[in-house]
């Protein structure tokens, strides 16, 4: 059987949708609440299976924060440069007197010379923003280089901070295209306690052995799976973002039926055995009940399935599998394609045009060569058929 990803998207869609009747959103029951807390790893920490992502968390919402710990949220991810060191505040804010019944991670960017001194800065800039003298996990954050991840500075600084008693557990999170490469370091030198990684039912294997049977072009990322399960067997905590491929939520809302699409894509995520937890940016208080509608969720429901299927088949050509990175190397000048379409998902899908900005502005010249680039060189790079040519010169438009 040979056809085009676009042909087999319509064809697979029009299956799945015949079984998916207009409905409303899930009516939330009162007071939804966390009821699951799973054991992170060697660190022995009891966390809430959804929890509180902050990268978009702003100064003034503090009362988003309490929500969370009223409904039993405990693990809050943040990290020094989210919203310009906002979200840290906030987090400082909401959770003074409460300190001891919460996990508190916060991360930093570092690069393969960065030196242990400056690490240590940037780290007591967030205790004081956070207003605490201690964080349970700290991070090398968006790593995308095994440099990065091996450099000893890095290890220099996490013995010196733990002696301090200014951190219990360390980790790595990433991303991007080389992100399959430093976890494996990070995981053979047994560098970390925790990973936090992107993952998604669009990134798992899994998920297209029912509906792929006889086609042999769709590209998935088996190493991305077999990651979790090495983490998992050295007893390192595991715990996944980006697990709405993209939270277009409003593309599902006429096919809801009793499940959300965002508790569908959760519990896809949640029953994998070797995941630990997963965090999801809460901008509302409606966003945090509708998530943790999915909170113990350890099976994927038949009409939880059927909402991945045209989820995919409505986005899945405009949604870039972050740490695929196959279409990597044919840009003659060197534009990192993944990382420039993952800040489109940011602008076009998150709708934080902000944040996208800021994410875009680490990539240094980024997409600019794409301005005046035939396109040619990219056009047919993206095995899952994504239109590279025809997206990354936009995305410097709208972002550089």
């Amino acid at each position: 059987m040979k056809t085009d990803r676009r042909g087999f998207l319509k064809t697979s869609a029009a299956a799945g949708a015949a079984s998916l009747l207009s409905a409303s959103p899930q009516a939330q029951a009162a007071d939804p609440e966390v009821r699951s807390y799973r054991r992170l790893g060697r660190t022995d920490l009891e966390i809430s299976d959804i929890s509180f992502g902050s990268s978009r968390l702003r100064r003034g919402q503090e009362n988003l924060v309490h929500h969370a710990l009223d409904r039993g949220i405990n693990y809050f991810d943040s990290a020094e440069g989210y919203t310009r060191g906002q979200a840290e505040e906030v987090l400082g804010n909401a959770l003074q007197g409460k300190r001891d019944q919460v996990v508190l991670v916060s991360k930093t960017m570092t690069r393969a010379y960065t030196k242990a001194e400056s690490m240590m800065e940037d780290l007591d800039k967030s205790l004081k923003r956070l207003r605490t003298d201690y964080v349970d996990i700290y991070m090398n954050h968006a790593v995308n280089d095994t440099a990065v991840v091996g450099n000893p500075e890095w290890q220099k600084f996490i013995d010196r901070a733990r002696q301090q008693g200014k951190i219990r557990f360390t980790g790595v999170s990433g991303h991007a295209g080389n992100l399959i490469d430093c976890l494996d370091y990070a995981l053979d030198e047994d560098l970390i306690d925790v990973l936090l990684a992107a993952y998604n039912f669009g990134q798992d294997p899994k998920f297209y052995e029912g509906i792929t049977s006889g086609i042999d072009w769709v590209a998935t990322q088996p190493d991305l799976p077999r990651i979790i399960k090495k983490a998992k067997a050295q007893d390192v905590g595991v715990v996944a973002m980006k697990t709405l491929m993209g939270a277009r939520l409003n593309d599902l809302r006429p096919y809801e039926n009793g499940t959300t699409y965002a508790q569908a894509a959760f519990s896809w995520v949640l029953s994998n055995p070797d995941v630990d937890a997963l965090i999801i940016t809460m901008r509302s208080e409606e966003d945090i009940d509708e998530y943790l509608g999915a909170s113990g969720a350890s099976t994927v429901t038949a009409d939880a399935r059927r909402l991945l299927d045209h989820y995919a088949y409505l986005n899945g050509a405009n949604y870039c599998k972050h740490a695929c990175n196959l279409c990597s190397g044919s840009c003659p000048y060197g534009v990192p394609i993944s990382d420039v379409l993952r800040t489109r998902m940011y602008a076009t899908d998150y709708q934080d045009v902000e944040f996208a900005r800021s994410e875009y502005a680490l990539l240094g010249d980024a997409a600019s060569a794409c301005i005046g680039c035939s396109g040619e060189p990219c056009a047919d790079a993206c095995p899952n058929g994504i239109a590279i040519n025809e997206l990354c010169a936009p995305t410097h438009r709208m972002l550089a």
